[in-house]
């Protein structure tokens, strides 16, 4: 009779890094499944551990597993708009957006899942952790523009924007990927360039704002 093949043998890792562990393998899943289709036998399989394994570190089951995932998805993307305040503000933007588009090509269906809010696992607390993001661009994009007390035109304008991604966002991976990420991002900083400049017709902060940054790199559309 041929011996019995060694069971795998667990890696040992502090507490930091079998979380972080379980938590890549829970993103790459939702990265191309909906979360719903994801099971606790999944994650542990991509993991290479136990079920019970990955009950240790989420005793609340799927359900915190998701909402961790998603959190740390949410700071990867809270991260994207992270851009140092050097430069003209164009440039700074387009980088952003680089890093913001290439996150949502590589996390494609999961980017989906999560913003769309489709999912049976959604809840207050997943909604109020997506919302986050949109909040945390906003203040980015304000800092970028040198306002700390946005008036509510522009903040509503600013808002509006980080929404028109995201719609445009879903709407590329639905088309395929298409156009090429650097004619999308293009297109949506022209977008946010044409969207201050119509709000700068009805808001004296928002022209003010449009003056300063006249000397741009680029016509900003005033």
């Amino acid at each position: 009779m041929s011996p019995q093949a060694p069971s795998p043998a667990y890696r040992r890792l502090s507490v930091e890094q079998r979380r972080s562990q379980l938590l890549d393998a829970a993103l790459s899943l939702f990265a191309h499944r909906a979360p719903e289709d994801v099971s606790l036998d999944d994650v542990a399989e991509a993991a290479g551990v136990s079920r019970p394994l990955v009950y240790r570190y989420f005793p609340g089951g799927k359900q915190q597993l998701y909402e961790a995932a998603l959190t740390s998805a949410a700071d990867a993307l809270r991260q994207c708009f992270d851009e140092p305040r050097e430069g003209p503000l164009v440039p700074r933007l387009a980088r952003a957006l680089d890093r913001y588009l290439a996150f949502v090509d590589q996390h494609d269906t999961g980017f989906s899942a999560l913003l769309q809010g489709g999912s049976v696992v959604e809840t207050s607390r997943t909604t109020a952790i997506v919302d986050g993001v949109r909040r945390a661009a906003a203040e980015h994009v304000f800092r970028h523009l040198g306002v700390t007390e946005p008036g509510p035109r522009l903040r509503m304008t600013v808002r509006m924007w980080i929404a028109a991604v995201e719609a445009s966002s879903l709407m590329w991976l639905d088309d395929g990927k298409r156009p090429p990420t650097d004619e999308l991002r293009d297109w949506l900083v022209e977008q946010f360039t044409a969207v201050l400049a119509v709000t700068a017709h009805r808001d004296p902060q928002t022209a003010a704002l449009l003056g300063d940054l006249a000397g741009d790199d680029r016509d900003l559309g005033a």
